[in-house]
């Protein structure tokens, strides 16, 4: 690898809060679509749509090639290391430590993704030294705001991020939590 940024592990577990937050891999590849494949998931991420077989390949691929630069780490969130229920991303950024999460249709409502970013975040300060950890979401995506709130991220008062994506506007805040 070249620069300064320091490669993830190959292989990354992290258990906590009921989950285990666990690498993708091929057995994932039939049940990406099931998870990603919603119109929530379309109009409030970047992952791809329609998510089909195709983009679960190109997905996978992806978070290892991410990976490999050091640049992100993209986990499977699940109940026990089976079954995928969601995921839960780690990113490196010039703006700083940054989370990203999404969870499938079916999976709603038990707090995972809540959950799976206090573990993401306990990794950040803990592994990776992070003085702060961030999520960029939309004021108007109530869900995410919820698990901001449930996950202890607080409103930080720093410039909003305006962008396109999808041929859509978005404007993102950013919401922050310090090391503890």
């Amino acid at each position: 690898m070249t620069g300064t940024t320091p490669s993830f592990p190959a292989r990354i577990e992290l258990a906590g809060e009921g989950l285990v937050l666990r690498d993708w891999t091929e057995a994932d590849l039939a049940a990406m679509p099931e998870l990603f494949d919603h119109p929530d998931i379309a109009y409030w991420t970047p992952i791809a749509s329609p998510f089909d077989a195709a983009a679960a390949r190109a997905r996978l691929d992806r978070c290892r090639r991410l990976r490999a630069e050091g640049t992100a780490v993209l986990l499977a969130i699940t109940a026990d290391g089976g079954a995928p229920l969601g995921e839960v991303m780690l990113r490196r950024a010039p703006e700083g430590t940054e989370i990203g999460y999404a969870v499938g249709p079916a999976h709603r409502g038990r707090g995972l993704a809540a959950r799976a970013v206090r573990v993401m975040a306990a990794y950040a300060f803990e592994q990776l030294g992070a003085e702060r950890v961030i999520l960029e979401l939309e004021a108007e995506n109530a869900a995410s705001v919820a698990v901001a709130t449930r996950a202890g991220f607080g409103l930080l008062d720093v410039p909003l991020i305006k962008g396109e994506e999808k041929g859509r506007p978005f404007i993102l805040q950013t919401w922050g939590l310090d090391r503890p």
